[in-house]
């Protein structure tokens, strides 16, 4: 970052700008979408772990229906297990959005995106810098692009907030390029 001195007693630092980058309008991640999107990414990458409740119920209507052992507790506890499993992630994500520690995933920002970095703007002064190698995968949906930067972490860019329909284009070749978006 460079230092701009406006008081000699007081630095303020302003953060670096591309002029070629993708500017979008500020936009701040609604809670209520960070939980919906952060449990259809937890499915999505937890999908093997269904085999293990289906295998169980399938080996146990096998070992009863062959009256080796006929008992019928064992259903409810795979069900009740497999629920409280999905009901722990559903508080773990809903109680992100309650932390201090997270309250900075859901204030307003606008981004600069560029072949080098994304820069996440709250004003003018403040702001951090996204590299490009913090992105596990890209995926798009209907209405926006999703960035993964880890399990409960991501970055939402719906398309309302992109300045042009050009700007969504360039930030697409740039996701293209990083081969984050695969070519159709």
């Amino acid at each position: 970052m460079a230092k701009v001195s406006v008081n000699k007693h007081q630095p303020v630092y302003q953060m670096p700008t591309n002029p070629a980058a993708v500017r979008t309008k500020r936009y701040a991640l609604p809670t209520k979408t960070y939980i919906t999107i952060a449990m259809k990414h937890f499915f999505k990458s937890q999908i093997k772990w269904v085999l293990l409740p289906v295998a169980l119920l399938l080996i146990n209507a096998v070992v009863s229906l062959t009256d080796v052992y006929p008992n019928y507790w064992i259903y409810i506890v795979i069900v009740v297990a497999s629920l409280l499993y999905v009901l722990f992630w559903v508080v773990q994500f809903t109680g992100i959005t309650q932390l201090a520690q997270y309250k900075p995933m859901f204030e307003k920002f606008s981004y600069e995106i560029d072949n080098r970095q994304i820069l996440m703007k709250m004003n003018a002064k403040e702001g951090s810098i996204m590299k490009w190698e913090q992105i596990q995968e890209v995926y798009k949906n209907e209405d926006s692009y999703i960035m993964i930067i880890s399990r409960g972490q991501f970055v939402q860019l719906p398309f309302s907030i992109f300045t042009s329909e050009h700007d969504v284009k360039v930030f697409e070749r740039i996701l293209k390029q990083k081969e984050f978006l695969k070519e159709k």
